[in-house]
């Protein structure tokens, strides 16, 4: 049985991130990027494919554990027969190579503790060549090399092709075990291996702490909105600005089932949610890296506009299957890259341009192209509005006319004019419009499903979707309309022990819309925009308790996954998930800002969350 994926908890150096479980055992890790191939992979098979394990000879479920306040540094404690010990896990924040360090500390009488690191290159599957060195070992496969730096020595297992270091740990006494990424053509010692695990243990902990200092919120649920902002973070490629969707791949959303997707790249979906929430709690030098990330991952044709992208900015992300990893808990295939990168999704447009216009207001200094880019877009728009399309959630079927991918359409045609409003460029401002209008004209007369009082998910279908729900924060309606009321109304429908499913399921063995069988549980992003749609129509005592409720299936460390399976009380998908913690963030100034019992219209889109609203383009 592979372990609960809410017993993983991150930690990350800012350009690639490890998952430790509560036995002590790192089960995935990708070096040196969030997208390089895995080099520990038992999260997605077994411990053939890779792990590292630092805890009690005796084993078993550390019975405490928590993140030190305000930072990423993990602290894990065991109490066992003969005494206590403290495990802490951490990474650096990068400045040259990465790396992890695991430091043991003797609490109480002495434990007898075993590390064994059992590395498995090129995503779980190439066994390295191990050697021994001063004060360790290093393995090399290929371009990769991981050196392993120990107090004491370090042995190679025969056969398990694993390192092995047994150390008894008395009270007060502390050891540290760093390990060290490099190229393999690189013969020296690794810098990092030469500074002191106490110096590095300091420095990461005051850079979390600083920058942890910079949050404006100030509301009731400040804990769990610092650790989704220390999580969003940690997700953070660095050296570009990127914020990956999951630091992890194909955990599935449903146990034995197929929709395994690589989440380790950035999503355009995900621009303006990120956006408003790094603004909106004070991360300004963040919400300017993402822009600039942005601006250049979509330069170019806007014909060619991707739904996803790495984290550098690259286009290419060819999808491929490992079969010699068994999939968690058996889900398989197990997936590498992400074909949505061919898909044509017309909401992107509107993210796009709704992310620009939300850094204009904002003040972040764009480049001067990107008007040019804004034309560009809009131009590709106007020809291409009314085509079918894969839509929010990347159906693998076929293309549909999707109501939320029109209400992007109105989106970005909105933002367009507001934008050429306050730059004094209003060239294209007729045609603009007037496919404003039309959008939005069909949208309300084709997307509208009278008998359920309420919007549909695609023209025609009684099928309904939760990001109808998106609509008076991006503004197409306003709060009081009783269009959104029916809507929030008719949206109970697609709960499921409290929580949200993203569009109806059709049961064992029937394919969904989205082009896959079997289904999947309800999804944390959805239930959180649902709490957000009952506070703004004045339900809010109802969406603080919607609110809470998500917020009570964060793991022990304060971490969401994608999704969430009431029936078992299992968090699943890939974790920790970007897009969840966003929305936590997000509901929590919501809720925070509103009063009780009054609807707040949004006209602007996302206005709400500055406490500015913009007059009608």
């Amino acid at each position: 049985m592979s372990t609960p994926i809410e017993d993983y908890a991150l930690i990350s150096d800012l350009e690639t991130a490890a998952m430790v479980g509560r036995d002590g055992s790192v089960d995935w890790l990708c070096l040196p990027r969030f997208d390089s191939p895995a080099c520990l992979a038992a999260l997605l098979g077994t411990e053939d494919n890779g792990f590292w394990r630092v805890a009690p000879v005796a084993r078993g479920p550390c019975p405490q554990r928590a993140y030190r306040p305000d930072t990423l540094v993990l602290d894990t404690r065991w109490e066992t027969a003969t005494g206590a010990v403290r495990v802490t896990d951490f990474m650096p924040p990068r400045a040259q190579l990465p790396c992890i360090v695991r430091v043991v500390e003797g609490l109480s009488g002495t434990v007898s503790i075993r590390s064994e690191l059992r590395l498995r290159f090129h995503q779980g599957r190439v066994v390295p060549w191990i050697r021994a060195v001063d004060h360790g070992a290093v393995a090399v496969a290929g371009p990769d090399a991981v050196w392993l730096d120990a107090d004491g020595p370090v042995r190679a297992v025969d056969g398990a092709d694993s390192m092995v270091y047994d150390f008894t740990v008395p009270a007060g006494r502390r050891l540290a075990l760093t390990l060290v990424w490099s190229p393999s053509h690189l013969p020296e010692t690794p810098a990092p291996l030469c500074v002191p695990a106490e110096t590095l243990l300091k420095e990461t902990g005051d850079f979390w702490r600083r920058w942890a200092v910079q949050c404006r919120y100030a509301g009731p649920w400040r804990d769990a909105v610092m650790r989704s902002l220390i999580t969003l973070k940690a997700l953070t490629y660095a050296p570009t600005g990127g914020i990956v969707a999951a630091p992890t791949t194909s955990l599935p959303g449903r146990i034995g089932g197929e929709r395994n997707w690589d989440h380790r790249y950035c999503w355009l979906r995900d621009s303006t949610l990120t956006l408003s929430c790094l603004l909106h709690s004070g991360y300004r030098d963040e919400a300017a890296a993402w822009l600039g990330w942005l601006v250049r991952a979509i330069a170019g044709d806007p014909a060619d506009l991707q739904t996803v992208y790495g984290v550098g900015g690259q286009r290419l992300l060819p999808e491929t299957e490992a079969p010699w990893l068994p999939g968690y808990e058996g889900s398989r295939p197990v997936r590498f890259g992400n074909s949505a990168t061919n898909q044509f999704q017309l909401d992107v447009y509107g993210e796009v341009l709704d992310a620009l216009w939300l850094s204009l207001r904002a003040g972040i200094p764009m480049p001067p192209h990107v008007w040019s880019l804004v034309e560009a877009m809009m131009g590709n728009l106007l020809r291409r509005w009314r085509e079918p399309d894969q839509g929010l959630w990347q159906v693998r079927g076929p293309g549909q006319q999707f109501v939320h991918s029109k209400v992007m359409a109105w989106v970005a045609a909105d933002r367009a004019l507001r934008m050429g409003q306050l730059l004094g460029r209003n060239g294209s401002s007729a045609e603009w419009r007037a496919m404003r209008d039309e959008v939005h004209r069909e949208v309300c007369r084709e997307g509208w499903d009278p008998r359920q009082g309420s919007f549909v998910q695609s023209y025609g279908s009684s099928a309904l979707d939760a990001s109808a729900l998106l609509m008076p924060r991006l503004g197409f309606l306003p709060a009081g309309d009783e269009r959104v009321r029916g809507t929030v109304r008719a949206l109970r429908g697609l709960r499921h022990g409290g929580f949200v499913r993203r569009y109806a399921q059709g049961g064992p063995g029937v394919q969904d819309v989205d082009g896959m069988p079997g289904g999947e549980s309800t999804f944390v992003a959805c239930s959180l925009w649902y709490a957000d749609a009952l506070a703004v129509t004045g339900h809010v005592e109802q969406a603080r308790e919607a609110f809470e409720r998500v917020l009570a299936i964060r793991n022990d460390v304060g971490l969401l996954s994608e999704q969430w399976d009431p029936d078992t009380n299992r968090q699943l998908g890939n974790a920790p998930q970007a897009f969840s913690h966003i929305a936590l963030v997000e509901t929590a100034f919501a809720l925070s800002e509103l009063p009780a019992g009054h609807p707040v219209d949004s006209p602007a889109g996302h206005s709400f969350a500055f406490g500015r609203r913009a007059e009608p383009a």
